[in-house]
């Protein structure tokens, strides 16, 4: 867990970092409870690196491959009249 948070720093764990503790530190003084603990979990994905929304892939484990869809060509009869 120390390593995790230690290491493999970037521009988007900082921001994800400061982000939510504005958000944490603002609904603490406008008393808005709930929105701290939004706050508090956009503080903890940026510290903690989890959450793949932010391509911060701990381990790799968002890789999915993508399938390739059947290049058959389906002509459009735009002449015809319904």
């Amino acid at each position: 867990m120390k390593k995790r948070v230690l290491t493999g720093w970037t521009i988007q764990r900082a921001i994800y970092v400061i982000l939510g503790g504005i958000i944490i530190a603002q609904s603490i003084i406008e008393h808005q409870w709930p929105l701290a603990l939004a706050g508090a979990y956009f503080a903890s994905m940026g510290l903690f690196a989890f959450g793949c929304a932010a391509g911060n892939c701990y381990g790799g484990n968002c890789y999915s491959e993508t399938q390739t869809v059947n290049p058959e060509i389906i002509p459009i009869e735009a002449d015809k009249k319904i």
